[in-house]
């Protein structure tokens, strides 16, 4: 029954693996790669305050397979020929207390800053819209045929690096706007090749990506996939279109799928929709991942907004396998071994509300990272954060990080 499922009762996927628990570290954007953007000792350091908090499983942040085309500055980088004793290092550090590690790997298509200076590519030569701040990203460039079959070999050759390095597993990105999500999205993809029109075409790049890495990476390996339950724009990818893709992705080797939600556009991740629906109060995706899961023969996980043990009892009830929390563990890594203790403990997420929404997306997102540095330097996480010193500090480093970047791909030689 599924009524019956706790929290802290172990989850046997797929592949064979088993999770202690069905609590989930998804992923957050650290940008605290090293100068060559391999892990740094911080990431490391992170990485245990999580695994030694008792989740089960922990997702990365992005993991890029192409150095030039970055979600943004100070990120990790992970392609065929990169140096891979640092990601041994940091799969070490994420895998103990019993926790599972895998990679979260993407490639960002379109929604790519300006000024990192490296690949802005989408399905089509669509921008990114984000009203008045529109100008900050990249103008993209429609995909050439082999720019496609560059962009699968990418996805499989980190997912190797990735099994090499003592990871569990892979987790492939096809959400939030990225590439992936970017063919899937009737609004981004107007191809008329075998790549664009119905749905199955649109998503035939995630099948292939998904048959190719799993015929690399072996039967045991968790193979995962984070995707939209809806984009949140009118016209775009949506509920039925994930139903559809679900029961695709059933005939193919998957261990687990993420329902998350939106895009730069819409950033229902962190709450905010672009059409007007409302999203759950927490568990933001809950309502409509009820609706997909129950067309998968897999595990399905979501995530957003999670910060109470009941919140997150009431994930796995309503028919979840599993259930992510990212912000609450910024703010409290700790969290899953308090609520062994005391099912109140109730962990801490930002919610800024400024007039300008894109702004206060930015400085949500800095807050955020800012308690993720701290702890990669062995401090305790901070609650009361200014938030506007916090968005002017992190636009400094990202700065920096992004000169750094430039230099290192060759732009500012």
């Amino acid at each position: 029954m599924v009524s019956e499922r706790q929290l802290f009762q172990p989850v046997v996927l797929p592949c064979g693996k088993t999770l202690k628990n069905r609590i989930v570290k998804a992923a957050m954007e650290e940008n605290m790669a090293d100068d060559n953007h391999l892990p740094s000792q911080g990431l490391k350091s992170l990485y245990k305050a999580w695994a030694m908090g008792g989740v089960g499983l922990i997702i990365s942040g992005n993991v890029m397979i192409d150095r030039m085309a970055m979600t943004g500055p100070g990120g990790v980088v992970l392609e065929k020929s990169t140096p891979i004793d640092a990601f041994k290092d940091w799969a070490q550090h994420a895998k103990q207390n019993g926790c599972c590690a895998i990679l979260q790997i993407n490639h960002p298509g379109r929604q790519v800053m300006k000024k990192m200076g490296g690949k802005a590519l989408s399905p089509s030569a669509i921008a990114v819209d984000i009203g008045k701040h529109s100008h900050m990203l990249a103008k993209p460039k429609a995909m050439q045929a082999d720019e496609i079959d560059e962009v699968i070999n990418r996805f499989v050759d980190t997912a190797v690096q990735a099994k090499r390095a003592g990871f569990d597993g892979v987790q492939i990105h096809a959400a939030h706007g990225y590439l992936l999500s970017q063919f899937l999205s009737p609004l981004c993809n107007k191809r008329t090749d075998k790549w664009g029109g119905a749905l199955q075409q649109r998503a035939s790049i995630l099948y292939d990506i998904l048959q190719k890495v799993r015929e690399a990476v072996g039967d045991t390996f968790i193979v995962a996939i984070k995707l939209n339950s809806a984009d949140f724009q009118r016209g775009g990818f949506d509920v039925d279109d994930a139903i559809e893709v679900l029961k695709r992705l059933n005939t193919l080797h998957v261990d687990f799928v993420e329902l998350s939600g939106g895009s730069y556009e819409a950033p229902a991740m962190q709450g905010r929709t672009a059409d007007d629906r409302t999203l759950d109060r927490e568990a933001y995706f809950l309502s409509f991942a009820k609706q997909i899961a129950e067309h998968a023969s897999f595990p399905v996980m979501t995530t957003g907004g999670v910060s109470r043990f009941e919140t997150a009892q009431r994930v796995i009830n309503a028919g979840m396998d599993m259930v992510g929390m990212a912000s609450a563990l910024a703010y409290t890594p700790n969290l899953v071994n308090l609520w062994k203790k005391d099912p109140q403990a109730v962990g801490y997420i930002p919610h800024l509300k400024w007039k300008d929404k894109a702004m206060s997306g930015l400085a949500t997102m800095a807050l955020v990272r800012r308690q993720l540095q701290r702890m990669g330097k062995g401090k305790a996480p901070k609650r009361r954060s200014n938030a506007l010193f916090s968005l002017i500090n992190d636009q400094v480093r990202l700065a920096r990080l992004t000169k750094k970047y430039r230099k290192w791909i060759g732009v500012d030689a």
